[in-house]
């Protein structure tokens, strides 16, 4: 799920550095360090196990739709918002995910790293021209952010209940 985010990042990132628009972070650092987050997010995903939750989110094609119709330093405000919010998502306490924190908190400064990257390459304060175009974005994250939640919460659920069951089992037999 998180890397589909970034390879549409990734490609949204690219067509703009074709434009006439063009920065020298983006020519030379931004593929380099969105290639070293995927490879992270990768391990992370390759440490997490099996447990795949069907997503309820829906991916926001609609928002990347209009950010490819949007001038060169939309996309840029778009990309950094996106890279912002991955961020945000990923600083919450993760103490409860399989992978290794020091591969999480990697992953976070490379994403941060790409964000500041981007904002430097904009001459003007980078913000979003359609403020619900901003809004949609911080919605979908945050509608991200409660779904990992929610998964906890029905995890968390399921072994409480096994382990009322197992004490039931010790409480009958006896």
């Amino acid at each position: 799920m998180f890397s589909n985010i970034f390879l549409v990042c990734l490609f949204v990132s690219l067509y703009s550095t074709g434009s006439s628009f063009s920065c020298k972070w983006m020519t030379h650092k931004f593929r380099q360090y969105s290639q070293n987050s995927l490879t992270l997010l990768d391990t992370m995903g390759n440490n997490s196990g099996d447990a795949e939750e069907e997503s309820t989110v829906a991916f926001p094609n609609a928002l990347y739709r209009h950010a490819f119709r949007a001038s060169a330093e939309d996309r840029l405000a778009f990309v950094v918002q996106i890279l912002e919010e991955i961020t945000v998502l990923f600083e919450e306490d993760q103490s409860s995910a399989s992978w290794e924190e020091t591969t999480a908190e990697n992953f976070v400064n490379i994403v941060t790293q790409q964000a500041h990257g981007l904002r430097s390459c904009v001459s003007v304060r980078i913000t979003c021209t359609c403020w619900s175009f901003c809004m949609n974005v911080c919605v979908y994250f945050y509608s991200l952010n409660t779904l990992l939640i929610q998964i906890l919460l029905k995890e968390v659920r399921t072994h409480l209940l096994i382990a009322d069951t197992l004490v039931l089992s010790v409480l009958t037999a006896n």
